[in-house]
């Protein structure tokens, strides 16, 4: 008999004793046959029960040792059960991976044998030539409509936000289109891109948000897609399609807690539909029913701004460009005005580079930065320098060997475009992949 036995019996008994000790108050009638009889039962119940708790923890320990010997068939050690075991108990409410972070490092994969996981949630990649830009310029005057737009009905007007130029909705706001000579043809090529920032003023009301279209409700009524694309403080939604930004699922649709800018990325290559808050793809629409036209953007209520508005024709891919032309342009590279600092909406195009270069690993590339005739040309050049030199540094950091970049920058020198419309500057803006 096993210790763990021999306690559970004498636990039992002395409970049991105690029990039988409240009999000896009842009346003598009680016959000495019953505490018998009862002693008997219990002897029973005492031993059934012993040999039933003894027989689990023996059936325990003897999983307990085929486990083990199977965890060392399986190449498994002690600290690599703990950390699953650990896993299985931990929350499964996990934060989505962005841009390109795995779920599990290399380490990790190659311990426990699961499949590195690489989910990309911001893959946005501007096209290659814009065919409409407005900042807007520092050359319009305060007070006035914005002079590359057009306005289908209510109020806009230039402003300045901490010192910058934007567009501002007057009262009840209003909708205004790009002012474009074809605006009534479909001036949305197969493949384009659009982005914008729109600016949400803190606090919680409905009228928050701002409304797209894809047709110029001006000239193009009764023509192209008709759908409403709505843009919240923290979220979109697109038909039957409606995401939230990351983080932002306790607040309400139209709620802004702090006031704050938000860049919006569109992209539609031939029926495929994708759209971006930040740095975070919320739509992704296989096929859209119905062909955009135009544009025509609306905010619900005053006092919203619109900046840094693009529409770009979309290109060849970038490993069939490095096979014909010996290098990529990339206009969709931005930095902070004067400055060599990324933009978050940058890393689109670095993320696609930084593939590319993985899977094709005797590329090389001179990273080279250029820049618009604004400024002056010892200023211009500094600056591209700088900018090539922050664009190679990022994809060292991701992961590319040093000896395969290089950085240089050329200023105004190499203009691609004229520098006498915003669209030719914003094409002389870019960063160039140049093979070596």
């Amino acid at each position: 008999m096993t210790n763990h036995t021999f306690n559970f019996k004498t636990n039992f008994a002395f409970k049991l004793l105690l029990v039988l000790g409240l009999f000896l108050v009842v009346p003598q009638q009680t016959e000495a046959q019953f505490f018998k009889k009862l002693a008997k039962k219990a002897k029973e119940k005492i031993d059934k029960e012993a040999e039933k708790r003894a027989e689990k923890r023996i059936n325990k320990k003897i999983d307990k040792t085929f486990d083990d010997a199977e965890d060392v068939l399986d190449g498994k050690d002690k600290k690599e059960k703990k950390a699953e075991g650990k896993e299985e108990n931990s929350t499964k409410n996990e934060k989505e991976v962005s841009n390109s972070e795995s779920v599990n490092s290399d380490e990790a994969n190659a311990k426990s044998n699961k499949p590195t996981v690489v989910w990309s949630k911001f893959d946005f990649v501007p096209g290659d030539t814009v065919i409409f830009e407005d900042a807007p310029s520092t050359d319009e005057e305060n007070g006035e409509f914005p002079s590359r737009w057009d306005l289908y009905k209510g109020s806009a007007e230039i402003a300045q936000v901490n010192g910058e130029n934007v567009i501002m909705f007057i009262d009840k706001g209003g909708d205004i289109i790009p002012y474009l000579k074809n605006a009534t043809e479909d001036y949305l090529p197969e493949i384009f891109t659009i982005e914008f920032d729109v600016w949400f003023e803190k606090g919680q009301t409905t009228s928050n948000r701002f409304f797209i279209s894809f047709i110029d409700k001006k000239n193009q009524w009764g023509k192209g897609f008709v759908g409403n694309f709505t843009v919240y403080p923290n979220g979109i939604e697109f038909g039957e399609t409606d995401k939230r930004y990351p983080g932002t699922e306790s607040l309400s649709w139209a709620e802004e807690p702090i006031g704050q800018w938000r860049h919006i990325s569109i992209a539609y290559t031939k029926g495929k539909f994708k759209a971006y808050m930040d740095d975070t793809r919320l739509v992704n629409i296989p096929h859209l029913e119905g062909n955009p036209w135009g544009f025509t953007i609306r905010s619900q209520k005053g006092n919203q701004y619109l900046k840094n508005f693009r529409i770009a024709k979309g290109g060849v891919k970038y490993y069939d460009r490095v096979l014909s032309e010996g290098k990529i342009i990339v206009n969709g590279i931005k930095f902070d005005v004067n400055k060599a600092t990324l933009k978050a909406e940058s890393m689109g195009p670095i993320n696609k580079i930084y593939q590319l270069m993985e899977k094709n690993p005797e590329l090389n590339f001179s990273v080279e930065g250029h820049t618009d005739s604004d400024g002056g040309d010892d200023t211009n050049m500094t600056l591209s320098k700088a900018r090539g030199k922050t664009v190679m540094d990022k994809l060292i950091s991701m992961g590319i060997a040093s000896n395969r970049l290089k950085h240089d920058g050329f200023g105004e020198n190499k203009p691609l475009d004229n520098n006498s419309t915003p669209e030719g500057k914003a094409n002389n803006r870019r960063v160039e992949f140049v093979k070596f």
